[in-house]
């Protein structure tokens, strides 16, 4: 009695914390069912709720192991004594899809009727059927319970059955006041626990306010659900394991889906878009409207269709539910599997010869205004079929790009378990470790060793530890003009367009090769004039909230909050000669802006050099052994077709925009940095100096992250010559294995160490700060994406900007006055710049080389 010895002490070792058992591994699960086959069963009962309720469904590997041992029950080719033939039926039924949608449909053909018309009424609430879609709808012509499953899927019962959002909800609120970001709700420095929802979900707001789980608990008594309020919820990160966190303390359970919740209701003033989507995509119920009048502890009305919310029976908040389609949504267990089960019912009513469905809420779709289309608008045209679409209209465009990240990755990994998929779809599938290779956990090693046979396996591309950060590898993939996705709030597509969404979006996008998406507006940022000496394009990034704030677009209080790119696409044209590197520091700072995507208007020249270069580094990655080689052959020749006729969309000139932004370069006269801790809270240097109340000495620079580039390390480089050890603690980390070893051979890392400077594995290092860590309370300059409170360090003071004023910043200990910086960049940088940033054009180099920095 191991197994039922070992898992209680288990149990009873996590119910010290308030979780549940971890679910049952494979080899448990086999255990678990020679007992069942034993006679008598000992404690039959506990047995059965583990084999029913401990087991994760899908194309789990435990899944497996209990969905053959039930196809053999039902088929009378093993015996238990407490589950009998139609036992196992309802239990397969439980399993949402992959290894026992088989057995239900043999089970169609059962010379017992019970069997048999017991898994038909499984296989009618069962969405996951993939390919057993033909074998069912071919059987319904002389199988009477075949055809009760066809129709069933036709009459769309799996979705009525269900009940409706009630008209009230009564709701006991939980405010968190101000901003709150993903990483207050998933702390990086917990990344290694996501896949582990319940245990993660400890770690919630830690860091935010005292004791969150345990006012969470106070409330409960209440008797009332609890909703999660806030001013702004879910700005930065795109991690399913935010919104996991908040499901897990205030969701319901899903019954034989172990350590996972849905439902929930989240109220903020602003909701950041991806977090948005992604409470859809979880079953959540998410709904902006004003919060000034809730507080902790309240209890609410909340009337989802009348949209108000009442407090002691006067209306405090008025709202629009929208989409209009979250109430079906909500009522089919999440955005996802309202699409896939749409998707049943449509085919089934195909084959049946039946009209449209009447069913289900039709997304509202704008009236066509006559105007041309954006440059994004085109690019997701083309994804549909179309030759343009227009904001507010829903589509489900082909997504050809998806990347995933390894502190996500296993997250992404269970969602496509639980979509019962062996295959993808999309035509391309990447997974990177860049987040955990520079020290690893035990849990990281696991994953490095399991992950990239779980990706190719289904014809993904696994990268390796230490290759570098996923969207500089990434974007090597991409074709020019086409849609993608990833599980990493930064997956911004340099050429083309990429929505980033959360690890159940991704991990649908990778298996059906489509998205959902409801088309946002765009903002257009417009440069103009000549970027002077020494502003770089970090100065750029920053002078586009700048700007904004400027005409009164963007504010940095949190309480009333305007945010004109919040949800929008961001789209910047003034800059057509950007080598496609440079490109994406604008689109990747898109993310600190919380918009939902990006373009940038380049010329066609440099997207041929770029995807020349690309062509030649994917071949040599086939050649050196990464998988899966055809996927990467098919990207290849892909890029070979569109170098063959190098065509760029253009956005028509009579567009509309929900803003346009327009930014003299002429104008920018010093660097513009973002201040701690907010990438809205922008200001030149020079107003930085003046102010008393901002930190202007420095304790450590770091250098790295997705917003640099090689020229961004010789830069420094430069800058530190000779110079020998900075005032700072320094912290050097090039995106790619490929830029680390070219610094090594042109000399930089002999600088670097001169300078005292620590290097790391390539990767993303302390810019997701689930890993090393800068010291308490420091004062940082940084060249990262994004300097939250705690993210770097815990209560570290972070400014963002560019690499030359790192450099600057690493040598005098402070911030310079901008004439300090301007003496020292001009007079090391000026002349060199060809030299400096020059970009790793692989096509360039010889085949020797090539392998070199690639193996």
């Amino acid at each position: 009695m191991g197994l039922i010895s070992d898992y209680r002490a288990h149990t009873e070792e996590r119910a010290q914390s308030g979780i549940p058992p971890l679910p049952l591994t494979a080899e448990q699960t086999k255990e678990l069912i020679e007992l069942l086959k034993q006679d008598p069963v000992e404690e039959k009962e506990y047995l059965l709720e583990l084999f029913c309720e401990h087991v994760s469904p899908g194309v789990d590997d435990a899944a497996f192991e209990k969905a053959a041992f039930l196809d053999a029950l039902v088929k009378n080719d093993a015996t238990c004594s407490v589950i009998s033939p139609v036992e196992a039926v309802k239990i397969l039924g439980t399993m949402l899809g992959g290894y026992n949608v088989k057995p239900m449909v043999d089970a169609l053909s059962s010379e017992s009727d019970e069997v048999a018309s017991t898994a038909a009424d499984m296989l009618k609430k069962t969405l996951l059927v993939y390919e057993s879609f033909d074998e069912v709808a071919a059987m319904a012509d002389s199988n009477t319970y075949a055809r009760e499953v066809l129709e069933s899927w036709a009459n769309a019962e799996w979705f009525l059955s269900k009940p409706e959002i009630p008209e009230k909800m009564t709701l006991t609120v939980f405010k968190v006041p101000g901003e709150t970001n993903t990483d207050d709700l998933s702390p990086a420095s917990e990344a290694f626990t996501r896949s582990d929802i319940p245990l993660h979900a400890l770690s919630m707001l830690g860091s935010k306010m005292d004791d969150p789980i345990g006012t969470i608990a106070k409330l409960k008594e209440n008797g009332h659900p609890l909703a999660f309020v806030g001013d702004v919820v879910g700005t930065g990160s795109s991690r399913k394991s935010g919104i996991n966190s908040v499901q897990w303390h205030i969701g319901e359970n899903i019954p034989a889906v172990p350590n996972k919740r849905t439902g929930g209701v989240v109220i903020g003033g602003i909701i950041a878009p991806i977090f948005f989507n992604t409470a859809e995509d979880s079953g959540a119920l998410p709904i902006q409207a004003p919060v000034e009048s809730m507080e902790t502890g309240d209890v609410i009305d909340l009337y989802p269709y009348a949209g108000k919310i009442e407090k002691n029976g006067e209306v405090i908040s008025e709202f629009t539910l929208s989409p209009n389609t979250l109430g079906d949504e909500v009522r089919a267990g999440g955005r996802i599997p309202l699409i896939i089960g749409r998707n049943l019912t449509r085919q089934a009513r195909e084959k049946l010869g039946m009209g449209d469905e009447s069913i289900f809420e039709r997304p509202e779709q704008p009236e066509d205004t006559g105007k041309g289309y954006t440059l994004a608008q085109k690019m997701i045209g083309k994804a549909c079929g179309l030759p343009g679409v227009r904001p507010g209209m829903y589509v489900e465009p082909e997504t050809l790009t998806v990347g995933s990240q390894d502190t996500t990755g296993a997250m992404t990994r269970d969602e496509i378990k639980e979509l019962a998929a062996l295959n993808f779809g999309a035509d391309l599938v990447m997974q990177s470790f860049c987040h955990t290779a520079a020290y690893p956990k035990p849990s990281d090693v696991k994953l490095h060793q399991t992950l990239p046979y779980f990706i190719m396996s289904r014809s993904g591309v696994a990268l390796r530890p230490g290759d570098g950060v996923i969207h500089t590898w990434l974007n090597r993939m991409v074709l020019p003009d086409t849609l993608g996705t990833g599980a990493d709030s930064h997956t911004r597509f340099p050429i083309g367009i990429s929505f980033p969404g959360g690890s159940g979006l991704v991990a649908f996008a990778a298996v059906t090769g489509t998205m959902p998406l409801n088309v946002p507006e765009s903002v257009l940022v417009r440069f103009k004039g000549k970027r002077p000496d020494g502003i770089t394009l970090r100065d750029l990034v920053n002078a586009i909230p700048y700007k904004a704030i400027q005409q009164g677009l963007l504010t940095v209080e949190k309480k009333g909050k305007k945010n004109i790119f919040a949800g929008r696409i961001l789209e910047i044209e003034g800059l057509p000669d950007l080598k496609v590197e440079q490109a994406f520091e604008l689109s990747d700072a898109s993310a600190e802006r919380s918009a939902a995507a990006c373009t940038v208007r380049l010329d066609k020249e440099p997207i041929i050099e770029y995807l020349n270069s690309n062509i030649k580094l994917l071949e040599q990655m086939i050649d050196s052994g990464y998988g899966d080689p055809d996927t990467l052959r098919r990207r290849v020749e892909k890029m070979q077709e569109w170098l063959k006729n190098p065509e760029l969309m253009e956005p028509d000139t009579d567009a509309d925009y929900a803003a346009v932004i327009e930014i003299d370069m002429n104008e920018i006269t010093e660097p513009i940095l973002a201040c701690p801790n907010d990438p809205d809270d922008v200001a030149t240097l020079t107003e930085i100096l003046a102010d008393s109340n901002r930190p202007h000495n420095i304790d450590e620079v770091f250098v790295g992250s997705c917003m640099t580039n090689i020229g961004h390390f010789r830069a420094l480089g430069e800058v530190l010559k000779g110079k020998g050890q900075v005032a700072t603690r320094l912290w050097v980390v090039p995106p790619t294995k490929m830029d680390m070893k070219k610094l090594i051979e042109e000399g930089y890392y002999s600088v670097y160490g001169a300078a005292g400077a620590r290097t790391e594995v390539p990767g993303c290092s302390l810019c997701m700060g689930n890993q090393a860590r800068v010291a308490d309370k420091a004062v940082v300059f940084s060249t990262s994406t994004r300097n939250f409170d705690n993210r770097l360090g815990k209560d570290a003071k972070v400014y963002l900007g560019s690499a030359e004023l790192a450099a600057v910043c690493a040598l005098l200990g402070r911030l310079p006055e901008s004439g300090e910086y301007f003496d020292v960049v001009n007079q090391t940088l000026q002349d060199g710049q060809d030299a400096i940033y020059r970009y790793l054009n692989f096509h360039e180099v010889s085949g020797e080389q090539l392998q070199e920095l690639v193996d």
